[in-house]
């Protein structure tokens, strides 16, 4: 009954901040904010929407089988969002961009500008389902409520608090989302050190001396945790998932100026680092209560945090915490995921940016497919973590980085949205198509064969793979278009 009324207020909290944000509903404020967003705001709500409830869950289970090597990622990550403030974001603003797919049009052509669009559809839809699946699973669990119903009022919520004021409203929201996210973990961490009885000083000393607390891995060359695979794919997820998404991107393309949206950006990058190291201590700490306890481990790591925060092993009032926290970081992702489904739907795919009737019809329409694939998920039975995320995405939004880094590199004397002389010609053009979607099935091939001859499986590095063999296509049909001049 106290989690359900925690709920209710949070709720209540969220849907007075709609209210106040959503007054003059328009296009221009669903879209892109009217572009008055403070800076700081934006900063703090991207930290929750960018951790996700997937990560409030997984991160911690990620020392059962990895330690805190997870952190070397993360430390990739500060260089990637470095990238992205000072070589991405220039060309957003300068362009004036409402989506950034827009720019392949501008650079690339026609063809290259639908293929972007419709792979950030495809790989935001499957990933952010993914992501919210695990959270509906929990909270079924726990409020002991039908699955259906569970996801059914989860994305209708999420729906109804986004469809006036759309991303203006989202930049506030995820603000209280961050706060009760951090507040909740850190609470938990005090109550797990209390059931330890550790001191701050205390638990800081046991986790590094703990064996789960080795982050560098440096001698294992074949090992997915190997230092520079784990902080380059770090470097390429960020540029990737945060620089060419237009949910993490919309957010930051609400900032007044370019100025404002680097020092937000730069912000919530370097606040990843602490952020996730908090997750990994608190599943340290979690592997010594459960010594403590004489509790064997769970086989998945996914299971860790809600074995004792979900169960009542820790009190009641962690379960009240841990829901609440969960709720709040699964609605600080999907809200944006929703909302930047609808805008690269009308803008990118129909063209109509300006149509309010149709961004109406599109919001409730990706809310019942989002709700459909989710269902799905649960269908099949289907366990989505975070390295399964990331390996999903190596698929998906590889063409995205192949594309950017094409339409950043190649001479700027091409074509524009609205010709048809594109240098990768006319007849040429056809072919971008064809290419993103390959280079996923080759990277494929190529993973399933080094595996059987090599015993090598790709890891988050399998994402460069992709972007790599994308470009190179698309290098090759711009090079037989110039022969042929």
């Amino acid at each position: 009954m106290i989690a359900i009324l925690v709920i209710f207020c949070y709720l209540a909290l969220v849907f007075l901040i709609s209210r106040v944000t959503a007054r003059r509903p328009s296009n221009d404020a669903f879209f892109r904010g009217e572009r008055r967003s403070p800076w700081y705001m934006v900063a703090w709500g991207m930290i929750g929407a960018s951790i996700s409830g997937v990560t409030f869950v997984s991160v911690p289970g990620m020392v059962l089988w990895q330690d805190m090597t997870y952190m070397q990622t993360c430390l990739g990550f500060i260089l990637g969002y470095l990238a992205v403030a000072f070589v991405l974001l220039p060309v957003y603003y300068r362009l004036n961009l409402t989506t950034i797919y827009a720019f392949l049009g501008q650079r690339l052509g026609r063809d290259a500008y639908k293929t972007g669009a419709a792979f950030f559809l495809l790989s935001k839809m499957t990933g952010a389902a993914a992501r919210f699946y695990v959270v509906c699973l929990i909270v079924k669990q726990m409020l002991n409520t039908p699955f259906t119903l569970t996801v059914v009022a989860m994305v209708a919520l999420i729906w109804l608090y986004t469809r006036r004021g759309g991303i203006k409203t989202l930049v506030w929201t995820d603000g209280l989302q961050t706060a009760c996210m951090f507040g909740a973990l850190a609470l938990i961490i005090y109550k797990v050190m209390g059931a330890l009885d550790l001191s701050v000083g205390e638990a800081v000393r046991a986790i590094a001396a703990d064996s789960h607390s080795r982050i560098f891995v440096w001698d294992d060359w074949v090992s997915r945790q190997n230092f520079w695979k784990q902080f380059l794919s770090g470097v390429f997820i960020v540029i990737v998932m945060t620089g060419l998404d237009q949910d993490m991107m919309q957010k930051n393309l609400t900032c007044r100026n370019l100025r404002d949206a680097q020092k937000d950006m730069c912000s919530y990058g370097l606040a990843f680092v602490p952020a996730n190291l908090l997750f990994l201590s608190l599943g340290v700490l979690l592997t010594m209560f459960a010594a403590k306890q004489g509790v064997p481990l769970p086989s998945s790591g996914d299971e860790l945090l809600p074995m004792f925060a979900a169960t009542g092993a820790l009190g009641q009032g962690v379960v009240v915490l841990f829901l609440l926290g969960m709720v709040a970081a699964s609605f600080s992702s999907a809200d944006s995921a929703l909302t930047a489904l609808t805008t690269s739907y009308c803008v990118d795919i129909c063209e109509r940016p300006d149509d309010e009737a149709l961004r109406h019809r599109v919001h409730i329409g990706m809310a019942v497919v989002f709700t459909v694939v989710i269902l799905l998920f649960g269908l099949l039975n289907s366990t989505s973590v975070i390295d399964a995320i990331y390996v999903m995405c190596g698929y998906t939004y590889g063409p995205l980085l192949g594309l950017f880094a094409f339409a950043l590199l190649r001479p700027k004397n091409n074509c524009q949205l609205s010709t048809v002389n594109c240098q990768l010609s006319t007849v040429n053009c056809r072919f971008v198509p064809i290419i993103a979607v390959a280079s996923p099935i080759i990277c494929l091939m190529i993973d399933n064969a080094t595996r059987y001859f090599f015993d090598y499986r790709f890891g988050y590095e399998l994402l460069m793979l992709n972007g790599f063999l994308t470009f190179v296509g698309l290098w090759i049909i711009s090079k037989k278009n110039s022969k042929n001049r």
